[in-house]
């Protein structure tokens, strides 16, 4: 597991923000196109990427892209 494709994945369910402004230290909340509706579509990326099952609230407590990737790479 590494941190560019987490991010790579990450950037391919937005569909308005361009993959280049997507780094392991963006505020993913901060994106225009964050959503309770982008947050399902993370989680459900997580699971088919990964084999992981991430919750709501390791999202909520997440900041950024890395924080995310640290929680999906601690369970794998």
């Amino acid at each position: 597991m590494d941190l560019n494709d987490f991010i790579k994945h990450f950037a391919e369910q937005l569909e308005d923000t361009d993959a280049s402004d997507i780094k392991a230290d963006t505020v993913f909340k901060d994106l225009d196109e964050w959503s309770s509706l982008m947050a399902l579509s993370i989680i459900a990326m997580v699971d088919e990427e990964y084999d992981v099952r991430i919750k709501g609230d390791d999202i909520r407590q997440a900041t950024t892209i890395e924080d995310l990737y640290n929680v999906v790479k601690s369970r794998k």
